[in-house]
């Protein structure tokens, strides 16, 4: 039977199937004619558009923040992704979700798997599946914790084999940082760069290390006259963007383990916290994180890949995927 997993994100959606792996990645927009409402193109051919588009383009994210904005265009773009993957018509799928997950979010998600022709949909939220995608162990006794930080959407959770204890989904991602870094760097060099540029700046020189001094040539345009322009940018430039982001997702980890029995807190704090999603990457990140909350953060190897891992996981295990599937 054809089974797979579906990381439906909002900078990237991601899809498993079992016995091949990961068998796609691909950036989760859509390029659109203006004109008659037609489908230029899907996926990474569409993001190579972006900023390069005549009047008559424009490019849709039918995932924003982690909702699905457009069902639609949501439908017609995941339909691409399964026949490029080579998923046939009746798959058994999971749907990795947020924390939060309910009803009404369901009830989107099932419109999406019909009009793509997936059969017996489940869903899990992404902090279980982050950790079973890093082979966090965890159990009844031993719960753990877990942050995955997406483009749009933070979610933090503990949970144990029974599933979520307490969790919070919050619109804090890598997507906000790259527009804090878009303003930020317009104050200080009057440099004006776009989404793409600021994405590749953060992954390539951001740095939680303070005194870390890694640097690059940043090409854009002179706000004061338009004109292009380059500028070398240096990692404590990000430092106060980049730290004013993963401080709030901090705040609210702390509230998030202050909801917890004592006895699930003495736990987590004795094992320590996992961290996932692509922002996880940045430098120095491990370690500012254990530094303000005191305790062990562990890091797996591919993080922006352990949500989708996970998904495999489950997907390929039906007694693991009852235990932890989400329900409403």
């Amino acid at each position: 039977m054809n089974k797979i997993a579906i990381d439906l994100g909002s900078a990237v959606t991601k899809i498993y199937k079992i016995g091949s792996g990961i068998v796609l990645a691909e950036p989760s927009c859509v390029a659109m004619n203006t004109a008659d409402s037609s489908v230029k193109a899907i996926g990474e051919d569409a993001k190579n558009l972006i900023g390069k588009t005549s009047d008559y383009t424009t490019i849709v994210f039918p995932v924003f923040e982690g909702e699905i904005v457009n069902e639609k265009l949501a439908s017609t773009m995941l339909n691409h992704f399964l026949y490029k993957a080579g998923v046939k018509s009746g798959a058994e799928a999971v749907f990795c979700v947020h924390c939060g997950f309910d009803a009404k979010v369901q009830a989107i998600y099932q419109k999406i798997a019909s009009a793509c022709a997936l059969r017996r949909v489940s869903f899990v939220e992404n902090p279980i599946l982050a950790g079973l995608g890093d082979d966090v162990s965890f159990t009844e006794e031993e719960p753990a914790f877990c942050i995955d930080i997406g483009h749009g959407v933070t979610d933090i959770a503990a949970f144990s084999s029974d599933g979520i204890i307490a969790g919070i989904s919050m619109n804090i991602g890598g997507g906000s940082i790259d527009v804090h870094i878009i303003d930020h760097l317009a104050e200080l060099y009057g440099l004006k760069i776009g989404t793409l540029t600021s994405e590749k700046v953060k992954m390539t020189v951001g740095s939680l290390f303070e005194t870390d001094n890694q640097s690059m040539v940043v090409s854009g345009r002179e706000m004061a006259t338009g004109k292009p322009v380059s500028k070398v940018v240096y990692a404590p430039d990000l430092y106060f963007p980049l730290q004013a982001h993963i401080d709030k997702i901090i705040e609210y980890a702390l509230l998030v383990l202050g909801k917890l029995p004592a006895e699930v807190s003495a736990v987590i704090r004795k094992n320590g916290i996992h961290i996932s999603g692509g922002t996880a990457k940045i430098a120095g990140i491990r370690e500012y994180f254990a530094k303000q909350l005191q305790m062990d953060v562990h890091l797996g190897e591919e993080p922006q890949m352990s949500v989708i891992l996970g998904g495999g996981r489950v997907v390929g295990n039906p007694e693991l995927l009852r235990r932890v599937r989400a329900e409403v």
